[in-house]
């Protein structure tokens, strides 16, 4: 099948190409313009559309126990009151996980990591992932809580025992990469600490969270794992923590490194209320070390739900729960905490968060480093991208929104200043082809020759969040999946991940270490193939080493 999308405005910073013209696609991959004589099986008129890559979502939390938990805490906040489908069977909670992939794909997405997974419920996050239609999806396993990991530090083992440990970690949970929460401070949460930051040290353990992220650090990098280790910091969410994330950025030296949601350590403590933001500082400090990138995990005023593998934190701010309730469980590494709450426009805290979120978008110079997210679920719903995007294009806008909230909050923030317009070809650099190249995804994320045929058209117009909250065409693998903002066709991707050599050695030592501590052999958490009754339900990019 030979497709020309005619006319339309290609906007692909992969390719530095942004001007009107032809996109052509044969089957499910985009191919340079046939000779003149080739006619096309069908032609799509894009004039006056824009035509981008599907976009790409590196950090959202749209499977694994800790969202199942939240939708059985809060089903009024959701539809699994109504009847579930039976073609759903994972969605438990209702058709929650199934309208996930409809609502990202009507918005013009094509992929989606879900950052946080413990490895030993990487198999049923899979299951559920698969029950997700239309898009394709990635998983992040969590390291750096564990007894494994801190007991190879504990007893000195050095870096290759680790490095060993992440490969087969990587292979066994079919992981696209490893997050790290909190480093060491879920561990120490165990043992009645309630504080923990970036140099205190895990008790029992003797190693700090500076040990542990960079030990983990230079284990992804040696082992060519595409994208870096993946930080969500210490001390999130408290005044003054701007600074751990400085430490933070200042530990990676010269390695690459990823900081999660960088919003929420984004806060000074200056000011009468003891709050104030501090993004003028990071966003300084990012500009200079172009190792790292970040995502913003930007906070928008209405009802969410805060959910996180961090209980240290949740433990903390569950007092803040609105409506009253919430979920703190341990286990075996992180455990969970499920906070709901609402972030409101006349809260002097709510209001810093919401202006660091945008100083954040506003101030880092370089729109390949910076990535746009909303933590999903914790600073926003990802329903909620179309109205961030509008924010991001439009000064005057967001002078409007900064109207609805408390004068004094807002003069502690640079955003009133602030007066860049991010473009659209930039909004396809931090959408598109930058978290492509970060999770090393070389197929997606561009419109050149050889590339995968995922492509949304938009009409733009002034309303720019009517624009990308519903897309005109959606191709996923050359397929029509959405029109005019409506699915009109259900196909299910792939989840992606990355294989890296794992040394025998490791493998038999874990085989001994499930069965001394659990009674289990240490394939239990292990991801087959045939575990999705899918074709190609897999797809393995490769490792540089």
């Amino acid at each position: 099948m030979l497709t020309c999308i005619k006319g339309g405005r290609i906007v692909d910073p992969a390719n530095k190409r942004d001007e009107v013209g032809d996109l052509w696609i044969r089957d499910d991959r985009i191919v340079a313009p046939p000779q003149a004589d080739v006619r096309p099986d069908a032609i799509v008129d894009a004039e006056g559309l824009i035509v981008m890559a599907g976009g790409i979502d590196i950090h959202s939390h749209i499977a694994g126990g800790n969202v199942n938990t939240a939708r059985l805490l809060l089903p009024e906040q959701h539809r699994a009151h109504a009847r579930r489908p039976a073609a759903t069977p994972l969605s438990n909670a209702g058709w929650s996980t199934f309208e996930t992939g409809c609502l990202y794909a009507e918005m013009g997405f094509t992929t989606v990591v879900e950052p946080a997974v413990s490895p030993h419920h990487a198999l049923h996050a899979h299951l559920e992932l698969a029950d997700i239609p239309i898009i394709d999806k990635a998983i992040l396993a969590i390291l750096g809580n564990d007894d494994y990991v801190l007991g190879l530090m504990r007893a000195g083992e050095g870096a290759r025992a680790i490095q060993d440990h992440v490969a087969w970690t990587l292979e066994t949970t079919r992981a696209l990469g490893i997050k790290v929460i909190n480093a060491g401070g879920v561990a120490a949460f165990k043992e009645n600490m309630r504080k923990f930051s970036f140099d205190d040290v895990v008790p029992s353990y003797g190693v700090s969270s500076r040990g542990i992220v960079k030990a983990l650090q230079q284990a992804v990098h040696e082992l060519g794992v595409p994208h870096p280790l993946h930080v969500h910091c210490n001390n999130l969410g408290m005044p003054g923590n701007f600074k751990t994330a400085l430490e933070t950025i200042g530990a990676a030296e010269d390695l690459p490194l990823h900081l999660a949601h960088l919003q929420f350590y984004g806060y000074g403590s200056e000011g009468k209320q003891g709050i104030s933001s501090g993004a003028p500082q990071l966003a300084e400090a990012i500009n200079a070390a172009k190792n790292v990138t970040i995502d913003v995990g930007q906070a928008m005023f209405g009802q969410t739900v805060t959910i996180s593998s961090d209980v240290l934190r949740q433990f903390s701010a569950r007092g803040f729960a609105h409506p009253k309730k919430y979920v703190i469980f341990d286990g075996d590494s992180n455990g969970g905490g499920i906070v709901p709450f609402e972030y409101k426009a006349g809260s002097f805290f709510n209001a810093v968060q919401f202006a660091v979120g945008l100083e954040l978008f506003l101030l880092i110079d370089d729109p390949s480093r910076v990535f746009f997210t909303t933590d999903h679920p914790n600073g926003a719903p990802f329903t909620v991208y179309p109205e961030l995007f509008a924010l991001l294009m439009d000064k005057g806008l967001r002078a409007q929104w900064l109207a609805r909230v408390p004068a004094e909050a807002a003069a502690m923030t640079t955003l009133p200043s602030l007066t860049r317009e991010y473009t659209v070809y930039e909004i396809a650099t931090m959408t598109r082809a930058a978290p492509a190249k970060l999770l090393g995804l070389s197929d997606r994320g561009h419109l050149g020759a050889g590339g995968r045929a995922d492509v949304a058209l938009y009409r733009p117009g002034k309303d720019r969040a009517a624009m990308f909250r519903s897309a005109a065409r959606v191709y996923k693998d050359g397929d029509l999946v959405v029109r005019d903002g409506a699915v009109t066709h259900y196909r299910f991707g792939r989840a992606i991940n990355v294989s890296p050599s794992v040394d025998a050695a490791m493998r038999k030592r874990m085989e001994g270490y499930y069965d001394a501590r659990y009674g289990l052999p240490s394939d239990f958490m292990a991801v087959p193939e045939g575990a999705i009754p899918r074709p190609e339900p897999f797809e393995t990019i490769a490792c540089s080493s």
